[in-house]
C-alpha cells in the first residue's frame, strides 16, 4: 500500500522535502498543503521584484502543476491547516481531511511585529510572500516617503531598492549598529556609511513606539520622535512559527524553535516522535562552531534540512542534518558583505573570548584593473586558537572566500592550522598572490 506523506508549507524546506521523498518513494502519495498563492520561490529576490529587477514570474521557479506533471506531487495552494491530530495521524485543511504515514511539518517563520498601535494601517506591510511585495509595489506608486522598522540584512537591500525607485527612506533600527548580532559593529558601519552616501537615512538606537495614521499610515514614532511616511515596512526579524508544533506538543528549545534530532525528527516530552518530521525556520539548529543551540534561517539550512525530512518521511536510506556554521551574504549597494560562525557579540553569548585578525586589499592583483576593495576579519577562540568565526565586505567574489572560511571552522581548524594548510588559487583577474583572506589570518595568529 503506497505511503501517504503530507508535507505543511511551501517554501524552501517543505519543496525540498517533497521533491526528496518523491525520489525516495517513487510510489508515495505527496501532498503539500500551503496557505501561500505561491510556491517555490526565495523571499531573498522580493527586493528586487519590487524594484522591477526581476519580474515576479522570474522568481516563482516553479507552479503546482509543474510539480504534478513533473513529480506526482499533489500542491493545494491558500489553504489553511485547521487541525493536526497525532494520534489518529491525519491533518484537516478546507473541511477535509487527510491520513498520513509520514508528516513534514515546513511553515517557516513569521515576520516579528512589535505589539504596538496602528500596525495594521493601511499600506503597513511585512515582507515574507510574493504577494507581500506585490502589495508593496503598488503603493509604491503614489508613495514618497518610505520607513523601514528594522535594520537587518532583508531591511537594507530593501532600502536599496526603494532609494533606486527615487523613494526618500529611512531605516529606524532599535540596536547601535545595522545588521546586529551577525555582524561585528565596524564592518557594520562601514555598511551603513555606504548607505548614508547612497541617501538613505538612519536612526540609530531607536525602538518604534507607534505607527500613527487616520486608516492609512502618515507616519511612525520612534525614541519620541516622529517620522513622517506613505509607506512602512517591517522588517523586524523572523521567529518560529510554532502554531502546529505546539498543538501537537513538540518540544519547544531555549531560542523559541523546534528542537530536532539529526533526522529532523521532532522531540515530545523528550522523546523522538518517529513519524513526525521537521525543516526549516520553525527549527532550532546545533552549532557548529561551539556546542549548543544555534538559528539558522537561512535558505541554504532550509533546503538541506528539507532533503533530509523528506528523504527520512518516505523511508529512504537513512539521512542525517548536522551542526551549522550558518555562512550568509548580501548584495548592499555596491558592496558585498558575509559573515560565517560567530560574530564578537554570538561569541560573547556562547562565553568565548576572542581575538581578531584583519587585512584589507584587493579582490585582483594590484596592477590588473578593476579590482575592488575587499577587507577580511577573521575571529578565533583566545584559549584554544580555532577560529570560530569571520566577516568580509568586497566589492565583489565575497562568497567564495566565506566558503572557504565556513570550512575551516566546520573542520575545527586552528589559526595556525589555517596557514599551514591552506591554499589559494591565483590569477591577477581574480585574486592577488597572496589572498586578503591568508594575510588577516597571519594577523590573528601575531594576537594570539
Amino acid at each position: 500500500m503506497a505511503r501517504n506523506i503530507i508535507v505543511i508549507g511551501s517554501g524552501a524546506a517543505g519543496m525540498s522535502a517533497a521533491s526528496a521523498a518523491r525520489s525516495a518513494d517513487p510510489s508515495a502519495s505527496i501532498r503539500v498543503i500551503t496557505e501561500d498563492e505561491d510556491i517555490a520561490y526565495s523571499p531573498c529576490a522580493i527586493p528586487w521584484g519590487i524594484e522591477g529587477r526581476s519580474g515576479w514570474d522570474e522568481i516563482v521557479m516553479h507552479t503546482p502543476a509543474f510539480y504534478k506533471e513533473e513529480r506526482d506531487i499533489d500542491v493545494l495552494t491558500r489553504t489553511t491547516v485547521e487541525s493536526v491530530d497525532g494520534e489518529s495521524k491525519t491533518v484537516t485543511a478546507a473541511g477535509q481531511t487527510y491520513p498520513y504515514d509520514s508528516l513534514v511539518i515546513a511553515t517557516g517563520g513569521k515576520v516579528f511585529i512589535p505589539p504596538i498601535e496602528g500596525t495594521g494601517l493601511s499600506n503597513v506591510f511585512v515582507v515574507r510572500t510574493v504577494r507581500d511585495g506585490k502589495n508593496i509595489q503598488e503603493a509604491l506608486e503614489d508613495a514618497k516617503r518610505v520607513v523601514i522598522g528594522g535594520a537587518g540584512v532583508i531591511g537594507l537591500e530593501l532600502a536599496v531598492s526603494f532609494k533606486s525607485m527615487g523613494k526618500d527612506v529611512t531605516v529606524i533600527e532599535m540596536m547601535d549598529q545595522v545588521i546586529p548580532r551577525i555582524a561585528d559593529k565596524d564592518m557594520a558601519d562601514d555598511i551603513q556609511k555606504h548607505l548614508e552616501d547612497m541617501g538613505i537615512n538612519f536612526v540609530m538606537k531607536s525602538p518604534i513606539q507607534a505607527v500613527k495614521g487616520d486608516g492609512k499610515v502618515s507616519g511612525v514614532t520612534a525614541a519620541g520622535k516622529d517620522y513622517p511616511c506613505d509607506v512602512m515596512i517591517f522588517a523586524t526579524g523572523v521567529r518560529a512559527n510554532l502554531d502546529i508544533p505546539k498543538a501537537l506538543g513538540l518540544d519547544i528549545g531555549q531560542l523559541g524553535a523546534v528542537i530536532a534530532a539529526p533526522t529532523m525528527n521532532p522531540y515530545r516530552r523528550g522523546r523522538l516522535v518517529p513519524d513526525i518530521y521537521v525543516a526549516g525556520d520553525l527549527v532550532q539548529c546545533e552549532s557548529a562552531v561551539m556546542p549548543g543551540a544555534t538559528m539558522s534561517q537561512l535558505g541554504s539550512t532550509a533546503v538541506k534540512q528539507g532533503r533530509v525530512a523528506g528523504n527520512n518521511a518516505a523511508g529512504g536510506e537513512k539521512m542525517l542534518f548536522g551542526p551549522v556554521a550558518s555562512p550568509w551574504v548580501s548584495v548592499i549597494g555596491e558592496k558585498q558583505i558575509a559573515g560565517t560562525g560567530l560574530s564578537k557579540g554570538l561569541a560573547s553569548w556562547y562565553g568565548i573570548d576572542v581575538a581578531e585578525g584583519c587585512a584589507t586589499g584587493l579582490t585582483r592583483a594590484r596592477y590588473y584593473p578593476g579590482g575592488k576593495e575587499l577587507r577580511v576579519k577573521v575571529l578565533a577562540d583566545k584559549t584554544t586558537h580555532r577560529i570560530v568565526g569571520a566577516q568580509i565586505i568586497a566589492g565583489e567574489e565575497a562568497t567564495g572566500r566565506i566558503d572557504w572560511l565556513t570550512a575551516a571552522i566546520i573542520n575545527g581548524m586552528t589559526a595556525e592550522d589555517f596557514l599551514s594548510r591552506s591554499e589559494n588559487a591565483y590569477c591577477p583577474p581574480t585574486s592577488m598572490v597572496k589572498d586578503v583572506v591568508i594575510s588577516a589570518v597571519e594577523d590573528l595568529c601575531k594576537k594570539l
